[in-house]
């Protein structure tokens, strides 16, 4: 992959590097039909399909990840992707360096999964020194992983431009998510309450952090199998929490619907 990056990169070729773990969806589509129009033709789209292990802190999560590799390159070549990279394994039995940020992934996701983003952040640096891409693009429905992975190139000096891509949802409003799949029974119901709750708080603007956060909780735990973990409102930049909801804020929120852990989030 590398020597084949550094190819492009010699022939003056612009690259795009979709980083996923598989199980591709519309949202997916969606992202690789921007990487492709940012490089226009003439450039290289590559999406990268590895369910990472590391950043799994739950074992039975990640035994349970679906993997649909097959179908995932039919989608791959039904968009134009140029190269599927879907390595075996990407560390080494006595690895023993891994990338942490000390400031956004110390809240939110970071307190319920452990690890979690040092495990991204490692992946996804060894994704942009294998790919040397131009330009990433990455779904806004993991909020804070963006934020986190704007933080890492910003301060390792990454020359890769970050693209995001807006959440894609389903007819009921549920944001698109390899997860989805596991939603069996009347577990797919329950979970359009996560964005039932992001449009609630979107018309409480003005009201008191915590007291909607409260609300919501309520409302969300009204579904027989919902258990939040939890909601909050936060800056934009900082994911910074905020004590008044006001427009331009952002709400963020996880929630297990029986076994299955989805997380959301909407501008307000």
């Amino acid at each position: 992959m590398q020597r084949q990056a550094l190819g492009w990169r010699q022939a003056g070729s612009r690259v795009v590097l979709v980083p996923t773990m598989g199980a591709l969806h519309d949202g997916h589509r969606s992202l690789i039909s921007l990487a492709r129009k940012k490089v226009k033709k003439d450039g290289v789209v590559v999406v990268s399909i590895y369910v990472n292990p590391v950043q799994f802190n739950d074992p039975q999560d990640l035994d349970n990840y679906p993997r649909t590799l097959s179908l995932d390159k039919k989608i791959c070549r039904e968009e134009s992707v140029d190269i599927v990279f879907a390595p075996n394994n990407l560390y080494k039995k006595d690895e023993s360096v891994e990338v942490k940020e000390d400031n956004l992934t110390t809240r939110l996701e970071g307190v319920h999964r452990p690890g979690h983003f040092t495990g991204v952040m490692t992946v996804v640096a060894k994704l942009f020194n294998l790919v040397l891409p131009d330009f990433s693009v990455f779904g806004e429905k993991d909020f804070q992983q963006v934020a986190v992975i704007r933080r890492m190139v910003r301060d390792m000096n990454y020359p890769i431009s970050i693209l995001v891509g807006p959440t894609l949802r389903e007819v009921d409003g549920l944001a698109m998510s390899s997860r989805n799949v596991l939603l069996t029974g009347d577990l797919r119901g329950q979970a359009t309450v996560l964005s039932r709750a992001i449009e609630l708080s979107r018309q409480s603007i003005g009201s008191r952090s915590v007291y909607l956060k409260r609300r919501l909780r309520r409302f969300i735990e009204k579904q027989p199998d919902a258990q939040v973990d939890y909601i909050e409102f936060v800056d934009t930049i900082n994911l910074n929490p905020i004590k008044t909801v006001n427009k331009g804020s952002r709400i963020l929120l996880a929630a297990k619907i029986g076994p299955v852990r989805l997380i959301d989030n909407g501008l307000l």
